[in-house]
């Protein structure tokens, strides 16, 4: 399974900064030692373009993103210090998720190593993100006649707000999104599907609960693509979660997510999302085990029946 990455494209960010930015560059280090893929499966990918951006998001806000005219309320509102290395980050980060999807078009399953970025609108970026690399590649995917229908799965903690906004209105998109009623953001836009949980929230409630929502997906959209949004923070030491799953219960909702999609013969492109947790080793674990998780069960699913 072929991995793309972007850590060494740095975000410089100031001394306490919450956000784990060093997240990216452990995750890879474990997974080239884990001895689960070769060197030649670590891939750089290319930017996203000023094309492939405009897509989903306004010509106004990407030209004040590249040219650092942003408004402080507006930088604010991202969460990160304008620096041309932001700019470069995120749309190499973006560009991860464009390729992840076009190789599991061919080889059934790809993973960015980052991504998520799920906040990010139309018109203006939150929360951490910048450009929104699901709607980006989605929407780019059929642009290039490579999938007709794409469903984005986004089980990170946060509502994809982003997402639904940016991919609303259209029946050849599908937006479900599994996150906490009263966690970020606040003002929670609307998907084709949106599961909210409780505080506290944990791995069997929330597995019956993902159950259900997958088969209500599937019932209702058959999708030639999956955008899984595979966020560590719905874990219980996640500082910013509000949920109680375990690394059992993550590490079974990547099974159920995969094998849903496997199942039916999709394909799947994994990012990261998010993971804030108190030890950003729990948050490189349970994205180390989503990304082992997909490869095997990809391999699993693309091996030729014993006659």
């Amino acid at each position: 399974m072929k991995l793309f990455y972007a850590d060494h494209f740095v975000l410089p960010l100031p001394p306490g900064h919450r956000f784990p930015m060093e997240k990216y560059s452990r995750l890879r280090a474990r997974l080239a030692a884990s001895g689960h893929f070769g060197e030649s499966d670590f891939i750089v990918p290319v930017a996203a373009s000023d094309a492939e951006i405009l897509r989903a998001h306004d010509a106004g806000y990407l030209s004040r993103v590249t040219s650092g005219t942003l408004e402080p309320a507006e930088q604010r509102r991202i969460g990160f210090p304008w620096t041309p290395q932001m700019v470069e980050r995120s749309r190499r980060s973006a560009g991860a998720t464009l390729a992840a999807c076009r190789r599991a078009l061919v080889d059934g399953c790809s993973a960015n190593l980052a991504g998520g970025t799920h906040h990010a609108h139309r018109d203006f970026g939150s929360g951490f993100c910048v450009f929104n690399d699901a709607a980006i590649a989605a929407l780019a995917m059929q642009a290039e006649g490579l999938a007709r229908k794409v469903a984005v799965v986004d089980c990170d903690v946060h509502q994809g707000d982003g997402t639904a906004t940016i991919l609303a209105d259209r029946t050849d998109l599908f937006t479900l999104s599994l996150h906490g009623a009263k966690n970020f953001p606040f003002r929670k836009a609307v998907s084709n599907l949106d599961v909210e949980l409780p505080d506290g929230t944990g791995d069997s409630a929330y597995l019956a609960v993902l159950d259900d929502a997958l088969s209500r997906l599937f019932s209702r959209f058959e999708p030639d693509l999956v955008i899984y949004l595979a966020g560590a923070d719905p874990f219980e030491g996640d500082r910013l979660g509000r949920l109680a799953l375990t690394f059992d219960g993550l590490a079974a909702r990547d099974e159920l997510v995969l094998g849903q999609c496997f199942g039916r013969g999709i394909p799947v492109a994994v990012a990261m999302a998010g993971g804030y947790a108190n030890d950003i080793d729990d948050t490189v674990s349970v994205h180390f085990t989503t990304v082992v998780t997909a490869a095997r069960m990809s391999r699993d699913f693309a091996r030729p029946p014993v006659p």
